[in-house]
């Protein structure tokens, strides 16, 4: 009975992962940095396969490229939620490729250093992914706020991931080498694949549930005010769209997307809400759309479905994780309890 490894179930995994999200259809452009790290992951998942499981030792010249570019891809999808670039692509291209190249040459001339180098690689490209996100889940700019702060969870834990598996287990490997005779080191290859598959699922959970709107584009910025006075002029007026146009029934709704409709910078509504609520966007948006679906609980007979695509969710994870962060109850009980007169009023929910 032929011999298969775990990292080739790991790899089949990650292919069915990547035919689902790649054929999710919507009006958003998909985030293709993170469609192709969903590929690469599962290529050096069989690349580490074929070495450990068949003792295929050629694939050791290319697996340290791939996992050199797989940080920067990681990067070039986040930036992609974060704000529109204006590099041209050869910049950018030539930009990520740099880990690649640096690499190839290091397999050439010091092949002892590729370990030190990949860990920096991806030391260096966390940090850069912490700092595009230093402002919090508002960092995601172009992530529609039902599912940003999910999303920056994921894009947090992948971070992590990132340092995990291409820092300890690099570290693990080399102690296990120097101490003794390396014959653990296949399982910590094997173990190291469990942490790409955790690295490459928050990943695809970033690019399933956010997509960059088509022809995105980013208003100007100016730096935000710190006055108590000027936050409350922006909360009013931000209050006043959601309230009277409903804006928070769009499902795309996003940070730009609201700056623009408001006429206000993006830095500038995040930080009066911060401030003044201590809360992101994403959750003061969300408010709205959970007081409104309490309503829509209480005063019809839709469904929780209807009414979760009619207060613009687009997901029932993001609605029912929204509503028990608001409600402290789900939907249904909440539906329940109000009919037997003891649920709380959906005013209040507003200022909670």
């Amino acid at each position: 009975m032929p011999f298969i490894p775990l990292p080739f179930v790991v790899a089949l995994l990650l292919f069915i992962l990547l035919w689902v999200v790649a054929r999710r259809e919507d009006e958003a452009a998909p985030n293709l940095p993170f469609l192709g790290l969903i590929l690469l992951s599962a290529l050096q998942s069989v690349f580490t396969g074929l070495r450990w499981g068949y003792g295929v030792s050629e694939v050791g010249y290319i697996a340290p490229v791939s996992a050199a570019i797989m940080p920067s891809l990681l990067y070039a999808g986040v930036s992609k939620l974060v704000r529109t670039g204006n590099r041209q692509w050869p910049a950018l291209l030539a930009i990520h490729a740099t880990p690649a190249v640096m690499i190839i040459v290091l397999m050439i001339f010091w092949h002892e250093a590729i370990d030190v180098a990949l860990i920096s690689i991806d030391f260096i490209y966390a940090a850069a992914i912490l700092w595009l996100l230093r402002s919090g889940a508002d960092g995601l700019r172009l992530a529609p706020f039902d599912g940003a702060v999910p999303v920056y969870q994921a894009i947090i834990a992948a971070a992590v991931t990132l340092c995990l598996s291409g820092g300890l287990v690099d570290m693990l490997v080399s102690f296990d080498l120097a101490s003794g005779h390396g014959d653990r080191a296949a399982m910590v290859i094997g173990i190291a694949n469990l942490f790409i598959l955790v690295f490459v699922g928050v990943a695809a959970a970033a690019a399933s549930q956010s997509r960059v709107p088509l022809n995105a584009t980013e208003p100007a910025e100016a730096s935000p005010p710190s006055g108590v006075g000027e936050d409350a002029d922006t909360i009013r007026r931000v209050d006043e769209m959601m309230q009277d146009k409903k804006l928070y029934r769009d499902a795309n709704l996003n940070l730009n997307r609201l700056a623009r409709r408001a006429g206000i910078p993006a830095r500038q509504i995040s930080a009066a809400i911060n401030r003044a609520t201590a809360r992101n966007v994403s959750q003061y948006v969300n408010q709205y759309r959970i007081t409104e679906a309490c309503r829509l609980l209480t005063e019809t007979d839709q469904s929780v479905t209807e009414i979760m695509l009619a207060v613009g969710f687009q997901t029932k994870s993001n609605f029912n994780r929204e509503f028990r962060r608001v409600t402290d109850m789900t939907p249904l009980t909440w539906r329940d309890r109000n009919a037997q007169g003891v649920s709380p009023s959906p005013a209040t929910l507003a200022s909670g």
